[in-house]
């Protein structure tokens, strides 16, 4: 039996546009001579829906066009993603189900039977977990059909004890988010799925982004033996359509899946980035984008990653030089945007700036030049940024890092400032992997941009190393804190000097209200700022 993959980009909530894209290829598959087509995990709704899911009226629409994408299905079966009514009285009140689809009707619902509830999934919120038979047989074919994620563990959700007699292939149909290792970790639970039941397994992702979540696609066909056979590529939509056989229960154990925890494949990023940009503003109903340009590394990244997503016509910087500015900065800035071919306009801050000193000064009187007076030229530069968004109607880039963000330097309603944090998941250290990546045909983002210590520039010759630990060790501290949860004594008994966590440490916890108010993330790592985070705002431990 012929068997289509598809792997497609869903917008949440757009039931209508889902389903046309849904029976589109029922009926492509069905052209291509297929005999089934499998689709994602709530590929009718749009994964994750959130709190859209208690609202009764989106379910019942959903079901109502589930049955009409069944009616599509004569001459060809299909298995789609989607909720149903939990009828049973107990519990929440959806299921979250593959629909099996044949011969014009709904043929069987096959209910996800564990509630997953880790990072940025959040199962038993909305669904009941089912009971029942996850067995189907379509055209002579008996498959298993497993609808829950493959866990950060790659923990198995079936095993040869609980698959009757007669299965021939597992097909999952996870919608599993992309960090940069999750790819290996599905590699890793479907070799073990593979060779734990002896059978062979489909599994199809969907694509796209949804807000901070990026889908990366990746949907593959594995034998029994967990070797992948046949692939489709990342981070873009694609149908493919196989031909099961019986080569595929046999294969020889594929090689074990080494996963190093800190190991970034800065290429995945950078398209999980490129994506995440691409959809956020094209499922928003928006198409250009401005940004504050000040010469650095993180704004000429930002900048080189929203060309490539939107087009040089639709990427627009605004470079703001203090007088604390050096030279450099407005000619690094300038030299990136003729590189792309994007608009860029200066609009200096310090008449702006002086106006307000001169305001305060009555009543700030002869205290100090200090953090006040920088904070308010980042705030100057937020206010000129949101003023020049909303004239024009163009989306502001936050151009933040994750280490800027995790120890709070940034200034809330400044810097800060954005519709999007295109580089809030991505660590300073592979900011600058991504300038050499994003260069790796030819200089695009200016050398001396790459090279020279980075500044926010307000206050004379300022550098971010006066305030903060260098990046390489900072951002060593910050990941076994953040994404392995270590906590101090663990961080010391590492090697990480004691005071230097106390001190890092501190800079994280005291910063939760700031990063409470910023801008959502695209996450690209297995612990994002956000819905994957949940932190009090005040708490005494670590302490």
């Amino acid at each position: 039996m012929k068997i289509a993959l598809a792997q497609l980009n869903y917008k949440v909530g757009d039931l209508e546009g889902n389903s046309r894209k849904i029976i589109e290829q029922i009926r492509a598959s069905a052209a291509a001579g297929a005999g089934l087509v499998v689709f994602s995990e709530m590929a009718l709704t749009g994964s994750p829906a959130g709190d859209l899911l208690e609202f009764d009226e989106l379910t019942g629409r959903s079901e109502a066009l589930m049955r009409e994408i069944a009616a599509e299905c004569r001459g060809i079966a299909a298995i789609v993603g989607a909720p149903s009514r939990n009828r049973t009285g107990r519990g929440k009140p959806l299921h979250n189900s593959a629909w099996m689809l044949a011969g014009g009707e709904v043929k069987q619902l096959i209910h996800r039977q564990v509630s997953v509830n880790y990072d940025v999934a959040d199962d038993s919120r909305y669904f009941e977990p089912g009971a029942g038979d996850i067995t189907t047989g379509i055209n002579g074919l008996q498959l298993a059909v497993i609808t829950g994620d493959l866990t950060p563990e790659g923990a198995l959700p079936v095993n040869r004890r609980t698959l009757p007699e007669g299965v021939s292939l597992i097909i999952s149909i996870a919608a599993s988010p992309f960090h940069y290792n999750r790819p290996l970790i599905r590699r890793k639970a479907i070799r073990g799925l593979a060779l734990e039941t002896g059978l062979p397994v489909i599994y199809v992702n969907q694509t796209g982004a949804n807000t901070s979540l990026i889908y990366d696609g990746g949907s593959f066909v594995s034998d029994a033996g967990g070797n992948v056979i046949r692939e489709l590529p990342l981070f873009s939509e694609a149908v493919e359509v196989v031909e099961y056989d019986a080569s595929w229960s046999g294969g020889r154990p594929a090689p074990e899946v080494v996963i190093d925890e800190e190991e970034r494949d800065i290429a995945l990023i950078h398209d999980a980035l490129i994506l995440g940009i691409r959809d956020y503003f094209r499922k928003s109903g928006f198409k250009k984008a401005i940004l504050g340009l000040s010469g650095g590394i993180d704004s000429a990244v930002v900048m080189a990653l929203a060309t490539e997503a939107l087009g040089a016509e639709n990427v627009y910087g605004i470079m703001l030089p203090s007088h604390f500015s050096p030279s450099h900065s407005v000619d690094d800035a300038h030299a990136l945007a003729i590189n792309l071919g994007c608009r860029a306009d200066i609009i200096p801050i310090e008449e702006p700036f002086h106006t307000l000193e001169k305001s305060l000064k009555p009543h700030f009187g002869d205290l100090p030049f200090g953090l006040t007076e920088e904070n308010m030229q980042a705030r100057i530069r937020g206010v000129i940024l949101m003023a020049m968004s909303n004239k024009f109607g163009y989306i502001l880039l936050n151009t933040s890092n994750k280490s800027e963000s995790a120890v709070g330097y940034g200034t809330l309603y400044g810097d800060m400032c954005g519709g999007l944090a295109v580089l809030g998941d991505v660590y300073k250290t592979d900011v600058y992997r991504l300038a050499r990546y994003i260069n790796r045909n030819g200089e695009i983002i200016p050398l001396h941009t790459i090279v020279k210590p980075p500044s926010a520039e307000l206050r004379p010759d300022q550098k971010d190393s006066d305030s903060l630990p260098d990046y390489d060790i900072l951002d060593k501290l910050l990941f076994r804190y953040i994404e392995k949860q270590n906590g101090k004594q663990e961080l010391v008994e590492m090697g990480f000097d004691p005071g230097l966590v106390a001190r890092v440490l501190k800079m994280v916890n005291a910063n939760e209200w700031k990063r409470y108010q910023s801008a959502p993330v695209l996450r690209v790592s297995p612990r994002a700022f956000g819905s994957g985070r949940r932190m009090p705002l005040v708490a005494a431990f670590p302490g």
